[in-house]
């Protein structure tokens, strides 16, 4: 278990000795930095003085964001491994402390609308001048460039204008599906860091900074695209919305159980597996029949094909039909379709620690989604909870920037700093 007094001489991720500005909020900007932060990066959150707006979240969707403590949820999930220093950045000495932290840092990221930025004077072209080396990530709806460059945009704008709530829409719908828990948002900020570290690994071969952009379109455009791409190559053609009762491949298709419960077949190349499927199931009367013989036969009789899996899987329970795929000699493609609440009890995300212990010194022991990728020298890990508003503002300054006292005290009183 890890604890939030591990010292940095504990941290030995891919990125120690990286240090980020992250002044992002919400969540796109936040997941990319808090990635970056597992890989064992020194990120500092800069915060406006009443802080990210998330902090003052109290549900998303249906869910409580409140842990006690004036701990929320949604912050403390977007923001581990973080410091946080507070910097009224509409003052010329606010922003003068960003500049004096650029110096020495390797990455910037911001997530506001094109042109924010650039009026506070944090832009790319304003900080590449005080360090030409710094690596500048940006987030943003739909791209630099374009008439809507500058229009704002969350989560389900990205999942609308990509296609994806279409791609999730069934078509007997009357409205498209938005689907639940920022994916536009985590998607971004996952390719925001890759395009990051993409960035740093160019500069340690070129010697050379630039600027990297990511957008919620572009992010969920590259999340779909395989079916992006091939409908590009054949002019334009579409997907048809899924169909489970009549599927182009029925052993590519969603059965229910016995006990409510659902198996999702994935054998995209059926027909080795059909035969070995019909005698696991116990079903050897439809093994010579003409009309499922092969894919093809399947394709067109799929209606009459799934009919008679709905009925023989609601025979057993799934636990009871795994137990069946499992015993039996052919490999089986398929997984029992899980909630995320289901997933801590899940033996795979427990012996690969997908789902990870962190004691906090506030909330007392938790459990939290852990960094996806596992580093066999460099482990990623949790390191610290999530800041307080400015909870590390003096200690920035003093430390790492050389403030006095007494120029604290001063920016104090002037409401620059916290």
């Amino acid at each position: 278990m890890l604890t939030a007094s591990s010292s940095t001489s504990d941290i030995n991720g891919p990125l120690t000795g990286i240090k980020v500005l992250d002044w992002t909020i919400w969540q796109f900007g936040p997941v990319s930095t808090s990635m970056m932060g597992d890989m064992g990066a020194d990120v500092i959150k800069i915060e406006s003085l009443d802080g990210d707006p998330s902090r003052g979240l109290a549900r998303a969707s249906s869910m409580k964001m409140n842990l006690g403590e004036g701990r929320i949820a949604y912050f403390e999930t977007c923001n581990r491994n973080k410091r946080s220093i507070a910097v009224d950045l509409k003052t010329g000495p606010g922003r003068q402390i960003i500049y004096d932290l650029c110096k020495e840092s390797d990455v910037f990221v911001q997530n506001f609308r094109s042109g924010v930025a650039e009026r506070l004077g944090l832009g790319y072209e304003k900080l590449r001048k005080i360090n030409s080396k710094l690596i500048y990530g940006s987030a943003n709806g739909y791209g630099p460039f374009g008439p809507d460059a500058n229009q704002p945009s969350f989560d389900g704008c990205g999942q609308a204008r990509s296609g994806l709530m279409i791609s999730a829409t069934q078509d007997n719908q009357e409205y498209p599906t938005q689907i639940t828990q920022g994916v536009s948002d985590q998607i971004g900020g996952i390719m925001l860091c890759q395009g990051i570290l993409a960035a740093l690994v160019s500069r340690s071969i070129k010697g050379i900074g630039q600027k990297v952009e990511t957008s919620h379109l572009s992010a969920n455009m590259w999340l779909q695209g395989l079916g992006v791409t091939m409908s590009l190559l054949q002019g334009g053609a579409g997907f048809s919305a899924y169909n489970r009762t009549e599927p182009v491949n029925p052993l590519s298709n969603v059965y229910r159980t016995s006990d409510g419960r659902f198996i999702m077949m994935m054998h995209l190349q059926p027909d080795p597996y059909w035969e070995p499927l019909l005698e696991a199931m116990e079903l050897p009367q439809f093994i010579a029949d003409p009309r499922y013989k092969d894919m093809v036969s399947r394709s067109h009789n799929s209606a009459e094909v799934v009919a008679l899996l709905d009925k023989r899987f609601m025979e057993k329970t799934a636990a009871e039909w795994d137990a069946t795929f499992r015993a039996f000699p052919t490999d089986f493609i398929y997984s029992l379709v899980q909630t995320v609440q289901d997933l801590p009890y899940d033996p795979q995300v427990i012996a690969n620690d997908f789902i990870t212990k962190f004691d906090h010194p506030v909330l007392g022991e938790v459990q939290m989604c852990n960094h996806p990728s596992i580093y066999s020298e460099t482990p990623a890990g949790i390191w610290k909870e999530a800041p307080e508003v400015g909870q590390h503002t003096e200690q920035i300054l003093v430390d790492e920037l050389g403030y006095s006292w007494d120029d604290i005290a001063r920016l104090q009183k002037v409401g620059t700093i916290l």
